[in-house]
């Protein structure tokens, strides 16, 4: 007997998610000094971590022979005063992609369906397939994500509704209005999972709390891997109702996320100045870029989170070719869109070189 007669069945057709590569991968198989790479593929926050976040990592280090608090009191209570809202309506997660698998251990099963729309985060169509239930994907329009059509690919067999806004890898939001009038006409067996992973790089986020606390089935997710810098500690929240949270968290393992990462966190949610200058410096990064773009005559989605969608023609082609002149960007034929790549707004530096080597590439 094989170790694949003893699985479940299942996972031998799960889809795996592929990570873009990191620096010291790209180096070794290119025999390229690392010192000289610049990644531009997973919307890391070219600006380093949070200070804030540094030092109390590093205080907590230092007990890093005691498990960590498992209720994330500290963390959930800075939340709860920085959101308005109670720390029963928290949860706290490895990363929100915990947090969206641990929403496939609560309410799906074989039988039910996920809507969500094409070109999207893919993990969430991967839970999804995970425990049994269906993805039904709503094509973009205009590379927008449409809410009437998403609205009208609901079921009974429905029970979550993904949306990202800005959407990954697309980078395109929707306005409050829309969010709200999507929620608005749920029915009540659906619960939205909204993914505000780059909602701190927006003017003005849509704030769904009136929603919630009027009773609609929502729950919003925010990670601190993007803006605050800590994508190597993996700690995400999410926020909703009472009841929603309690039920989610009897699906959460105990000291699901290290207790580095929770003091790291809840310090950074105090580093207001280190996320207003990343949020300041990656709209001039925007703008270099897309400028460059127009230079070059190269069609892109204007961005709303820390990245630009561009179209070069064969993604997998010019990845190549900016890789081995030691820059990593992000193809995104796995999201059905073959002839673009997605790149991460970086430093100015990191812009002009990006940009230069484009220009030799194309």
């Amino acid at each position: 007997m094989t170790f694949a007669d003893l699985a479940n069945k299942g996972i031998l057709t799960q889809p795996v998610y592929e990570a873009g590569k990191p620096i010291d991968q790209v180096a070794r198989e290119l025999g390229l000094d690392p010192t000289g790479i610049i990644k531009l593929a997973s919307n890391e926050n070219p600006f380093g971590p949070s200070p804030l976040a540094v030092a109390a990592g590093e205080r907590a280090l230092r007990e890093a022979q005691l498990y960590p608090d498992g209720g994330y009191y500290v963390l959930r209570q800075k939340l709860a005063a920085k959101w308005n809202l109670g720390m029963d309506q928290f949860i706290i997660g490895d990363g929100s992609n915990e947090l969206i698998e641990l929403l496939g251990h609560a309410f799906l099963a074989p039988g039910l369906e996920c809507v969500m729309h094409q070109s999207s985060f893919i993990v969430y169509k991967l839970v999804t397939l995970m425990f049994g239930a269906t993805p039904v994907e709503v094509p973009l329009v205009n590379m927008r994500q449409d809410l009437e059509k998403l609205a009208a690919a609901v079921t009974p067999r429905t029970r979550l509704a993904f949306l990202a806004s800005p959407s990954n890898p697309v980078g395109t939001a929707n306005t409050r209005t829309e969010i709200e009038e999507f929620v608005c006409g749920l029915p009540p067996h659906v619960i939205l999972v909204l993914d505000e992973a780059y909602a701190e790089y927006l003017v003005k986020a849509p704030d769904l709390r009136p929603l919630i606390t009027e009773g609609r089935k929502v729950i919003c997710l925010r990670t601190f891997s993007k803006i605050y810098g800590l994508a190597s500690l993996r700690v995400g929240y999410g926020y909703a109702a009472p009841d929603l949270i309690a039920i989610v968290q009897r699906a959460r393992q105990p000291f699901n996320v290290n207790g580095i990462a929770a003091a790291a966190a809840a310090a950074a949610l105090e580093d207001h100045a280190f996320v207003e200058n990343c949020r300041r410096e990656n709209r001039a990064g925007m703008g270099q870029l897309e400028a460059g773009c127009k230079k070059l005559r190269l069609e892109f989605v204007p961005g709303m989170g820390n990245f630009l969608l561009v179209k070069v023609g064969d993604g997998a082609r010019v990845f190549g070719k900016l890789q081995v002149r030691g820059i990593i960007t992000r193809p995104v034929k796995p999201y059905g869109l073959p002839e673009w790549l997605r790149i991460t707004v970086g430093t100015r530096a990191q812009n002009e070189r990006l940009l230069a080597a484009m220009a030799d590439v194309l």
